[in-house]
């Protein structure tokens, strides 16, 4: 699943924007996401902190759990916007395994700004991911 030049202008857009409605009172650090289904429908999400920090939840995750209770599982793109400028900023770890969770071959997005993002593939930034071939059953001897 290729995209298209404007898909990514839109995925970085809707990335940016997503950021004002996070709700980060503790750590100031604001996330965006967006998201390209497969069906080419896109979603959003933001960061949700909590005074309780492990009940926070990442921009990644709540866009994705959005697609997914809207019926979608199949995507061709996430985008991950913050307010660092100077640096790309990936996925935490626990995202990175949710990503993929869904595929290892479809496009991620880190935003610096408008004009500046990279991308690469799910498997770029998840090596050696566990997936549900490691839930097979096989014999030991």
């Amino acid at each position: 699943m290729s995209l298209e030049e404007s898909q990514v202008k839109e995925l970085v857009e809707k990335a940016i924007d997503a950021k004002k409605n996070s709700y980060s009172p503790y750590s100031k650090f604001r996330v965006g996401c967006s998201l390209l289904t497969k069906e080419d429908i896109f979603f959003t999400g933001c960061n949700v902190e909590n005074a309780s920090y492990g009940l926070c939840i990442c921009a990644e995750r709540t866009a994705l759990v959005k697609a997914v209770s809207e019926g979608y599982k199949q995507f061709k793109a996430i985008c991950v916007a913050t307010d660092v400028a100077k640096v790309y900023v990936a996925p935490c770890g626990a995202c990175r395994q949710f990503i993929a969770e869904f595929g290892l071959d479809w496009t991620c997005i880190f935003v610096k700004n408008k004009d500046e993002y990279h991308i690469c593939k799910v498997r770029d930034i998840l090596p050696f991911a566990f997936d549900s071939s490691a839930l097979e059953m096989t014999e030991t001897s």
